[in-house]
């Protein structure tokens, strides 16, 4: 049975290319990348062969080694973010935190641990996939930090970042600003510049890069400020921010990843829209799909729900015909939860919510396989829908 993979949003596969140079880089550059021999500066040159090609892709053309942190992934670059960020002074009195009802779990977590410590967390609306700027200029003075996701995992809704810290700066110009781009990563076009935030998290494993890595992107003025502090504390390694020694096999996959997709990014922006479009036209005509489109998406996600067949039970169904979608966040199936904060928040009933499906796909995906797709969701309404 041929495979259909339409969890892109959950990770991706690993491209040839970053598995070749990661298999390359096992085999002659293992040294420790702190070591001062040459087999110890082989490994740090791999480190930095990544992290120039991470500035790039982001427009940053002048860079310090502490402004591109690499982590073990996406959870650990917002938790390093938001902690770092609470943590780096002396604070008096309840401090005001803004962020967006619905953020990914390695974000909510921690804020919901800070809340439990006095800190005051500010959820501002994201109904039908805009973030309310009104609330936070209603709700967001005297808040330290605003972290915001920059496209919604499970709806794939667009948020407009710079428009939302422009809001923030209005009310609290200390403000530090965090921006969760691990799904916008290399699937919208953005460079740090445009998108406003003193602090961006990315991971690899959403680019076809290895699991396990990540990185998060500090602006000059914060280190300059001292508005970070570490989490990790040991050898001093990534300039003190995160101290371990470096997972530079995962590091020189993400690297070589990213340069792959920035050679023809344009094209796989373009076979990506074109293929969400054909989705929603495909899905569209099916009596008993509903899309939940949100105002601005990036060209990846496609949220739908249906009809009388509950989301685990429509997943296993396609599973069992070589489709692999997703009912959420896969970050938080082991979680006991009740109904989607992200689908709440978007505006979706409970028994939208209860029912809805995930199709994330990639720049390989094909039209045919959406047809399988269709079919498969057709014939599953027929067959396990309540009546």
């Amino acid at each position: 049975m041929e495979e259909i993979y339409l969890d892109n949003s959950a990770t991706t596969k690993i491209s040839p290319r970053a598995r070749d140079k990661m298999l390359s880089v096992m085999e002659n550059r293992y040294g420790n990348p702190s070591s001062l021999h040459k087999k110890g500066l082989d490994s740090e040159h791999v480190i930095e062969e990544a992290r120039a090609t991470l500035a790039s892709s982001l427009g940053i053309s002048r860079f310090t080694r502490a402004e591109i942190i690499f982590t073990s992934g996406g959870t650990e670059s917002n938790n390093l973010a938001i902690f770092g960020t609470v943590f780096a002074k002396k604070r008096a009195g309840k401090e005001k935190i803004l962020t967006t009802r619905g953020e990914h779990a390695s974000v909510e977590a921690p804020l919901k641990h800070l809340e439990l410590l006095g800190y005051e967390i500010v959820r501002v609306p994201t109904d039908g996939g805009v973030i309310d700027l009104n609330y936070i200029k209603e709700h967001g003075k005297g808040a330290i930090l605003a972290t915001f996701m920059h496209v919604n995992n499970e709806t794939g809704a667009l948020y407009d970042l710079k428009s939302a810290f422009e809001a923030v700066k209005a009310v609290s110009p200390d403000c530090v600003l965090h921006a969760d781009c691990v799904q916008s990563y290399l699937k919208v076009k953005f460079t740090k510049q445009n998108i406003g935030a003193d602090l961006i998290t990315i991971s690899a494993h959403k680019v076809n890069g290895a699991k396990g890595t990540g990185a998060l992107v500090v602006s000059p003025e914060i280190i300059k400020t001292k508005k970070l502090v570490p989490m990790l504390l040991g050898g001093g390694q990534e300039e003190g921010f995160r101290s371990g020694t470096e997972n530079v096999y995962g590091i020189c996959a993400f690297g070589e990843a990213v340069r792959e997709h920035m050679e023809r990014l344009d094209s796989e922006l373009e076979k990506m829209r074109d293929i969400q479009g054909y989705i929603i036209s495909s899905l569209e005509k099916i009596d008993g799909i509903k899309l939940n489109l949100p105002k601005k998406s990036a060209p990846h996600i496609v949220n739908i729900s249906t009809s009388g067949v509950r989301s685990e039970i429509m997943l296993h169904y396609l599973s069992r015909e070589g489709i692999f979608v997703s009912s959420g966040s896969a970050c938080s199936s082991h979680s006991k939860k009740g109904l989607s904060p992200a689908l709440v928040a978007f505006g979706l009933k409970p028994n939208e919510i209860d029912s809805a499906i995930r199709i994330s796909i990639s720049p390989e995906t094909k039209k045919e396989d959406i047809d399988k797709l269709a079919n498969s969701l057709s014939g599953a309404l027929s067959r396990l829908a309540r009546r």
